[in-house]
């Protein structure tokens, strides 16, 4: 019996010994990854003054099959949309009294594509 127990007890070390908890090695998939399909629009919303226009809603809508993307803007008034490719019509929400000055006008997304400056200014009327 306390043969069979230690032949036990040495095989669980070897276990372990040999790989079988591993800790503080970390995996590496070194193998080849997709191409990332999503892409970003970004830009802020100011007023005509120059001001950050907080919280508010900015939605790009597809061209080809009408879904929308939506965010709202920070404490910086910028904002960050990701989109699969495709082309898109970019809003912003407008509160009473209020009229854009400068929009960006429709913009092409291709895969992993960066699209920044995508501003608007909002003047309060």
């Amino acid at each position: 019996m306390v043969m069979r127990v230690r032949y036990s007890l040495l095989v669980a070390v070897m276990a372990v010994a040999l790989g079988g908890c591993r800790t503080g090695v970390p995996v590496v998939d070194r193998g080849e990854k997709p191409v990332s399909q999503a892409g970003t629009i970004a830009g802020h919303v100011r007023s005509s003054g120059d001001a950050a226009v907080v919280s508010r809603l900015v939605r790009a809508v597809s061209l080809a099959t009408g879904e929308k993307f939506e965010t709202t803007t920070n404490n910086a008034g910028t904002y960050t949309l990701k989109v699969p490719p495709g082309r898109y019509r970019l809003e912003v929400e407008l509160r009473q009294g209020e009229r854009l000055t400068k929009e960006p006008g429709e913009t092409q997304i291709n895969p992993s594509d960066l699209d920044p400056d995508r501003n608007f200014v909002i003047d309060v009327g």
